[in-house]
């Protein structure tokens, strides 16, 4: 038997890292000021730890949209594998070329594209799709606080989030 309500739960495990960071912070400013000695400067390094974490914690909370959505994503060796109940596919990391977020779709597609593959489309909160968060963040030049920003703010047309070699002219910008 929980004593927590299933959404609350969710809404707890969707800011964990926050609240862990909120804890390592507590504990740093307690040895900061209680203590002193080498504690207290352990304790200088715990707030700088906890920062870090809080940012790292916001920004994968915003990326985390839901659960319940059809399919299963997994990301294992450098390739994503997405199961679908209609379609799927397996995309290598390394081998990326496009990334685009489709808001079109009800929920939300991360529409991803890799040469001689079929683009593979995953719904936002497919089962496992925060595991993407630190695929996507690991790709060159991509901005964070952009995708973050394109995901979360309900855009009318599909959104080019980031692409290896730019299919535009070069003095078109892409956001």
């Amino acid at each position: 038997m929980s004593f927590i309500r299933p959404e609350a739960k969710l809404a707890l495990w969707r800011w964990r890292e926050v609240l862990v960071a909120g804890f390592v912070l507590i504990l740093g400013l307690s040895w900061i000021n209680g203590l002193g000695g080498l504690l207290g400067w352990i304790g200088w390094l715990l707030v700088a730890v906890a920062i870090a974490l809080a940012v790292i914690g916001v920004q994968r909370a915003r990326f985390r949209t839901g659960t319940g959505g059809q399919g299963v994503v997994t990301v294992d060796e450098g390739q994503i594998t997405y199961f679908g109940p209609l379609d799927g596919g397996i995309i290598a990391t390394r081998e990326i070329e496009r990334l685009a977020l489709d808001p079109t779709s009800t929920p939300a597609h991360w529409v991803l594209e890799q040469p001689g593959q079929a683009v593979l489309h995953i719904p936002v909160n497919a089962e496992g799709a925060e595991a993407l968060f630190d695929v996507f963040s690991a790709l060159p030049g991509l901005k964070t606080e952009h995708m973050l920003a394109e995901l979360n703010g309900g855009s009318a047309h599909p959104v080019v989030i980031w692409e290896r070699t730019p299919s535009r002219p070069p003095h078109l910008r892409l956001h």
